[in-house]
Protein backbone atom coordinates (compact mmCIF):
# COMPACT_ATOMS: atom_id res chain seq x y z
CA UNK A 1 0.00 0.00 0.00
CA UNK A 2 1.15 3.46 -1.13
CA UNK A 3 1.85 5.85 1.70
CA UNK A 4 -0.81 8.64 2.41
CA UNK A 5 -0.19 11.86 2.05
CA UNK A 6 -1.28 13.42 4.65
CA UNK A 7 -2.40 17.43 5.23
CA UNK A 8 -3.12 18.80 8.91
CA UNK A 9 -5.58 22.32 9.18
CA UNK A 10 -5.86 23.76 12.45
CA UNK A 11 -8.30 25.85 13.82
CA UNK A 12 -7.60 27.94 17.10
CA UNK A 13 -10.87 28.86 18.22
CA UNK A 14 -11.71 25.22 18.86
CA UNK A 15 -8.43 23.81 18.61
CA UNK A 16 -9.34 21.46 16.31
CA UNK A 17 -7.51 19.47 13.63
CA UNK A 18 -8.85 18.55 10.53
CA UNK A 19 -7.38 16.71 8.01
CA UNK A 20 -6.95 15.38 4.20
CA UNK A 21 -6.15 12.41 3.58
CA UNK A 22 -5.04 11.35 -0.40
CA UNK A 23 -3.74 8.01 -1.81
CA UNK A 24 -0.71 9.55 -3.92
CA UNK A 25 -1.70 6.91 -7.01
CA UNK A 26 -5.12 7.53 -7.88
CA UNK A 27 -5.83 11.16 -5.99
CA UNK A 28 -8.68 9.75 -3.94
CA UNK A 29 -8.75 11.78 -0.64
CA UNK A 30 -11.11 12.03 2.60
CA UNK A 31 -11.62 14.39 5.04
CA UNK A 32 -11.52 13.32 8.88
CA UNK A 33 -13.32 16.00 11.45
CA UNK A 34 -13.72 19.18 9.08
CA UNK A 35 -14.30 22.08 10.92
CA UNK A 36 -17.75 24.80 10.36
CA UNK A 37 -16.60 28.11 11.57
CA UNK A 38 -19.32 29.51 14.10
CA UNK A 39 -20.21 32.44 15.48
CA UNK A 40 -21.67 31.72 19.12
CA UNK A 41 -22.25 34.89 19.73
CA UNK A 42 -23.86 36.43 16.73
CA UNK A 43 -25.47 32.76 15.79
CA UNK A 44 -23.70 33.12 12.54
CA UNK A 45 -22.08 30.42 10.12
CA UNK A 46 -19.01 30.72 7.49
CA UNK A 47 -17.30 27.99 5.49
CA UNK A 48 -13.56 29.50 5.71
CA UNK A 49 -12.25 26.40 7.37
CA UNK A 50 -13.70 23.79 5.26
CA UNK A 51 -13.20 26.03 1.87
CA UNK A 52 -9.42 25.93 2.79
CA UNK A 53 -9.18 22.36 2.71
CA UNK A 54 -11.14 22.10 -0.54
CA UNK A 55 -9.01 24.54 -2.26
CA UNK A 56 -5.72 22.70 -0.89
CA UNK A 57 -7.59 19.44 -2.63
CA UNK A 58 -8.38 21.19 -5.79
CA UNK A 59 -4.63 22.60 -6.55
CA UNK A 60 -3.55 18.87 -5.88
CA UNK A 61 -5.72 17.55 -8.00
CA UNK A 62 -7.83 15.31 -5.27
CA UNK A 63 -10.73 13.73 -5.81
CA UNK A 64 -12.97 13.99 -2.38
CA UNK A 65 -14.53 10.71 -1.53
CA UNK A 66 -15.15 10.47 1.93
CA UNK A 67 -15.44 13.05 4.63
CA UNK A 68 -14.97 10.81 8.06
CA UNK A 69 -16.08 11.67 11.34
CA UNK A 70 -14.45 10.33 14.58
CA UNK A 71 -17.43 10.78 16.65
CA UNK A 72 -20.22 13.88 17.24
CA UNK A 73 -18.12 15.59 18.37
CA UNK A 74 -18.90 18.58 21.28
CA UNK A 75 -16.55 21.41 20.50
CA UNK A 76 -16.93 22.03 17.12
CA UNK A 77 -19.73 21.79 14.52
CA UNK A 78 -19.09 19.76 11.45
CA UNK A 79 -18.11 21.04 7.98
CA UNK A 80 -19.04 17.63 6.51
CA UNK A 81 -22.27 18.42 4.91
CA UNK A 82 -20.67 21.10 3.17
CA UNK A 83 -17.44 19.15 1.82
CA UNK A 84 -21.13 16.97 0.42
CA UNK A 85 -22.56 19.50 -1.28
CA UNK A 86 -19.11 20.59 -2.77
CA UNK A 87 -17.52 17.58 -3.93
CA UNK A 88 -20.04 14.49 -3.27
CA UNK A 89 -18.33 12.69 -1.10
CA UNK A 90 -20.12 10.33 1.41
CA UNK A 91 -20.55 10.88 5.15
CA UNK A 92 -18.99 8.25 7.27
CA UNK A 93 -18.97 7.90 11.26
CA UNK A 94 -18.80 4.82 13.65
CA UNK A 95 -22.69 3.06 14.15
CA UNK A 96 -23.15 3.55 17.77
CA UNK A 97 -23.78 7.50 16.46
CA UNK A 98 -27.56 5.76 17.18
CA UNK A 99 -27.22 5.27 20.59
CA UNK A 100 -25.93 9.49 20.99
CA UNK A 101 -28.56 10.52 19.12
CA UNK A 102 -30.88 8.09 21.45
CA UNK A 103 -29.37 10.22 24.39
CA UNK A 104 -29.79 13.33 23.03
CA UNK A 105 -32.98 13.65 21.18
CA UNK A 106 -34.96 14.14 24.15
CA UNK A 107 -32.24 16.55 25.47
CA UNK A 108 -33.40 19.08 22.89
CA UNK A 109 -36.97 18.11 21.69
CA UNK A 110 -35.58 17.42 19.26
CA UNK A 111 -38.84 15.60 17.46
CA UNK A 112 -37.33 15.64 14.12
CA UNK A 113 -34.25 13.52 15.14
CA UNK A 114 -34.06 9.96 13.26
CA UNK A 115 -32.17 7.43 16.05
CA UNK A 116 -31.25 5.23 13.26
CA UNK A 117 -27.92 7.07 12.13
CA UNK A 118 -29.50 7.15 8.82
CA UNK A 119 -28.50 10.88 8.16
CA UNK A 120 -25.52 9.50 7.93
CA UNK A 121 -24.43 8.31 4.44
CA UNK A 122 -22.35 5.14 6.40
CA UNK A 123 -22.43 3.93 9.56
CA UNK A 124 -18.73 1.88 10.50
CA UNK A 125 -18.72 -1.32 12.43
CA UNK A 126 -15.65 -2.44 14.55
CA UNK A 127 -12.95 -3.98 12.48
CA UNK A 128 -14.37 -2.92 8.91
CA UNK A 129 -12.61 -1.63 6.19
CA UNK A 130 -12.90 0.87 3.30
CA UNK A 131 -10.93 2.39 0.40
CA UNK A 132 -9.79 5.64 0.12
CA UNK A 133 -8.29 4.88 -3.40
CA UNK A 134 -5.56 2.36 -3.27
CA UNK A 135 -5.38 2.64 0.62
CA UNK A 136 -6.94 0.90 2.95
CA UNK A 137 -8.67 2.17 5.91
CA UNK A 138 -9.33 0.12 8.66
CA UNK A 139 -11.82 1.26 11.54
CA UNK A 140 -11.36 0.71 15.44
CA UNK A 141 -13.83 1.21 17.94
CA UNK A 142 -12.78 2.69 20.80
CA UNK A 143 -15.53 4.37 22.90
CA UNK A 144 -15.17 5.80 25.93
CA UNK A 145 -15.23 9.76 25.22
CA UNK A 146 -18.50 8.92 24.08
CA UNK A 147 -20.04 5.99 23.11
CA UNK A 148 -19.59 6.39 20.02
CA UNK A 149 -16.12 7.41 18.87
CA UNK A 150 -13.73 5.28 16.50
CA UNK A 151 -10.64 5.89 15.13
CA UNK A 152 -9.34 5.32 11.48
CA UNK A 153 -6.23 2.99 10.70
CA UNK A 154 -4.37 3.61 7.28
CA UNK A 155 -1.42 1.53 7.72
CA UNK A 156 1.45 2.83 10.09
CA UNK A 157 -1.27 6.31 10.89
CA UNK A 158 -3.83 6.12 13.11
CA UNK A 159 -6.16 9.74 13.40
CA UNK A 160 -7.36 9.03 17.22
CA UNK A 161 -10.52 11.58 17.54
CA UNK A 162 -10.18 12.73 20.81
CA UNK A 163 -9.39 9.39 22.80
CA UNK A 164 -5.75 10.78 23.31
CA UNK A 165 -3.89 14.22 22.82
CA UNK A 166 -0.37 14.85 23.26
CA UNK A 167 1.73 12.96 26.20
CA UNK A 168 2.31 16.15 28.03
CA UNK A 169 -1.47 16.88 28.20
CA UNK A 170 -3.25 13.75 28.33
CA UNK A 171 -6.48 11.83 27.14
CA UNK A 172 -10.09 12.77 26.44
CA UNK A 173 -12.27 14.07 29.32
CA UNK A 174 -15.42 11.15 30.07
CA UNK A 175 -18.06 12.72 31.72
CA UNK A 176 -20.21 13.57 28.42
CA UNK A 177 -23.75 11.35 29.01
CA UNK A 178 -22.73 7.95 27.47
CA UNK A 179 -19.50 8.66 28.07
CA UNK A 180 -17.67 5.86 30.73
CA UNK A 181 -13.93 6.28 32.17
CA UNK A 182 -13.80 2.44 32.10
CA UNK A 183 -14.01 1.93 28.50
CA UNK A 184 -12.11 4.98 27.66
CA UNK A 185 -9.10 3.40 29.57
CA UNK A 186 -9.60 0.06 27.63
CA UNK A 187 -9.71 2.07 23.97
CA UNK A 188 -6.38 3.56 25.33
CA UNK A 189 -5.14 0.29 25.92
CA UNK A 190 -6.21 -1.02 22.03
CA UNK A 191 -4.60 2.03 20.58
CA UNK A 192 -1.52 1.58 22.67
CA UNK A 193 -1.23 -1.80 22.13
CA UNK A 194 -0.73 -1.06 18.42
CA UNK A 195 3.49 -0.91 16.93
CA UNK A 196 5.68 1.50 18.98
CA UNK A 197 6.39 3.42 15.40
CA UNK A 198 2.63 3.69 14.60
CA UNK A 199 1.77 7.30 14.31
CA UNK A 200 -1.37 8.65 16.04
CA UNK A 201 -2.80 12.10 14.30
CA UNK A 202 -4.82 13.49 17.24
CA UNK A 203 -8.03 15.69 16.64
CA UNK A 204 -6.83 18.75 19.43
CA UNK A 205 -4.07 20.75 21.05
CA UNK A 206 -4.13 22.88 24.07
CA UNK A 207 -0.67 23.60 24.32
CA UNK A 208 0.01 22.02 27.69
CA UNK A 209 2.05 23.77 30.56
CA UNK A 210 5.77 24.74 29.58
CA UNK A 211 5.08 24.07 25.83
CA UNK A 212 4.54 27.41 23.87
CA UNK A 213 3.49 25.57 20.26
CA UNK A 214 0.72 23.45 19.26
CA UNK A 215 1.44 20.25 18.18
CA UNK A 216 -1.15 17.14 17.13
CA UNK A 217 1.02 13.95 16.14
CA UNK A 218 3.18 11.79 18.19
CA UNK A 219 3.68 7.66 18.46
CA UNK A 220 2.33 4.79 20.57
CA UNK A 221 5.73 4.64 21.59
CA UNK A 222 5.47 7.99 23.14
CA UNK A 223 2.35 7.63 24.56
CA UNK A 224 3.74 4.42 26.39
CA UNK A 225 6.62 6.10 27.60
CA UNK A 226 5.38 9.36 28.53
CA UNK A 227 1.68 10.08 28.83
CA UNK A 228 0.55 12.30 32.17
CA UNK A 229 -2.37 10.44 32.39
CA UNK A 230 -1.62 6.74 31.43
CA UNK A 231 1.67 6.06 30.01
CA UNK A 232 2.59 2.50 31.14
CA UNK A 233 2.25 1.21 34.39
CA UNK A 234 -1.34 2.76 35.35
CA UNK A 235 -3.77 0.41 36.09
CA UNK A 236 -7.58 0.86 35.14
CA UNK A 237 -8.73 1.61 38.48
CA UNK A 238 -5.73 4.95 39.01
CA UNK A 239 -6.80 6.36 35.62
CA UNK A 240 -10.53 5.42 36.31
CA UNK A 241 -9.98 7.61 39.60
CA UNK A 242 -8.15 10.26 38.16
CA UNK A 243 -10.28 11.13 35.38
CA UNK A 244 -13.30 10.86 37.14
CA UNK A 245 -11.60 13.88 39.36
CA UNK A 246 -10.62 15.51 36.94
CA UNK A 247 -13.80 15.71 34.73
CA UNK A 248 -15.14 16.78 37.62
CA UNK A 249 -13.26 19.85 37.79
CA UNK A 250 -14.41 20.72 34.15
CA UNK A 251 -16.53 23.22 32.53
CA UNK A 252 -18.61 22.37 29.66
CA UNK A 253 -16.86 22.79 26.66
CA UNK A 254 -18.30 26.36 24.91
CA UNK A 255 -20.10 25.21 21.86
CA UNK A 256 -21.55 21.76 23.46
CA UNK A 257 -24.81 22.58 22.97
CA UNK A 258 -25.06 23.69 19.72
CA UNK A 259 -22.37 21.07 18.16
CA UNK A 260 -24.00 18.17 19.83
CA UNK A 261 -27.78 18.85 18.17
CA UNK A 262 -26.10 19.98 14.58
CA UNK A 263 -23.62 16.94 14.55
CA UNK A 264 -25.82 14.18 15.63
CA UNK A 265 -27.75 15.09 12.74
CA UNK A 266 -24.53 14.58 10.40
CA UNK A 267 -23.73 18.11 10.72
CA UNK A 268 -26.92 19.42 9.64
CA UNK A 269 -29.15 22.33 11.56
CA UNK A 270 -32.31 21.33 12.77
CA UNK A 271 -35.22 22.15 9.58
CA UNK A 272 -36.65 25.98 9.29
CA UNK A 273 -39.46 27.20 11.43
CA UNK A 274 -42.35 28.30 9.71
CA UNK A 275 -40.81 31.94 9.27
CA UNK A 276 -38.42 30.61 7.42
CA UNK A 277 -35.17 30.40 10.24
CA UNK A 278 -33.36 27.36 11.65
CA UNK A 279 -33.21 27.71 15.32
CA UNK A 280 -30.54 25.66 18.23
CA UNK A 281 -32.20 25.14 21.59
CA UNK A 282 -30.47 25.90 24.65
CA UNK A 283 -32.16 23.94 27.45
CA UNK A 284 -32.49 25.43 30.61
CA UNK A 285 -32.20 23.93 33.83
CA UNK A 286 -33.86 25.97 36.80
CA UNK A 287 -32.15 25.36 40.46
CA UNK A 288 -32.95 26.10 43.71
CA UNK A 289 -34.87 29.00 43.88
CA UNK A 290 -35.19 29.91 40.15
CA UNK A 291 -38.53 28.76 39.73
CA UNK A 292 -40.10 31.53 41.25
CA UNK A 293 -37.68 34.22 39.41
CA UNK A 294 -39.35 33.34 35.94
Amino acid sequence: MSEPIIRAFFDEPTNTVSYIVADPVTKAAAFIDPVLDYDHNGGSVDTRSVEAMLKVATEEGYRVIWTLETHAHADHLSGSPYVKAKTGARIGIGEHIREVQKIFRPVFNATDLRTDGSDFDHLFTDGETFGIGDLTVSVLYTPGHTPADICYRIGNHVFVGDTLFMPDFGTARADFPGGDVHALYRSIRRLLALPPETRLHLCHDYKAPGRDTYAWETTVAEQRRSNVHVKEGVSEDAFAAMRTARDATLAAPRLLLPSIQVNIRAGKFPPAEANGVRYLTIPVKLNGGAEAAV
